[in-house]
């Protein structure tokens, strides 16, 4: 088993559960993450362009792996409609083992 640290939790907004779904899909087919949880209902306050919006969006919480991030990133960027998708990975400090062990063997090692 790796340990937890080689394991990242990326989050990604989208504007649609269409387009999430359609970024989650390619991710995991793609075996870029091994899990995408899609959280519909988000509403994100923030600046653009100079001004303030508000709008509805979706988030999508990715498990993957430390090595795949330049790659997912650079997956997100392809597959996605805004101009500056949001990608932020988190580091997973502790981690069930057995789940671990799965998402180690869902996620293809980097193409580096």
């Amino acid at each position: 088993m790796k340990g937890a640290e080689a394991f990242r939790v990326a989050l990604v907004t989208a504007g649609s559960d269409e387009e999430a779904a359609r970024i989650a899909r390619a991710l995991v087919e793609e075996r870029l993450a091994a899990c995408v949880n899609i959280v519909p209902g988000v509403r994100s306050i923030y600046r653009w362009q100079g001004k303030v919006e508000d709008d509805r969006e979706v988030l999508m919480v990715i498990k993957t792996a430390a090595d795949a991030l330049d790659d997912l990133e650079e997956r997100v960027r392809a597959l996605h409609s805004y101009e500056v998708p949001e990608v932020i990975a988190l580091r997973i400090d502790q981690g069930s083992g057995p789940y671990l062990d799965w998402l180690a063997g869902s996620v293809l090692p980097s193409s580096e």
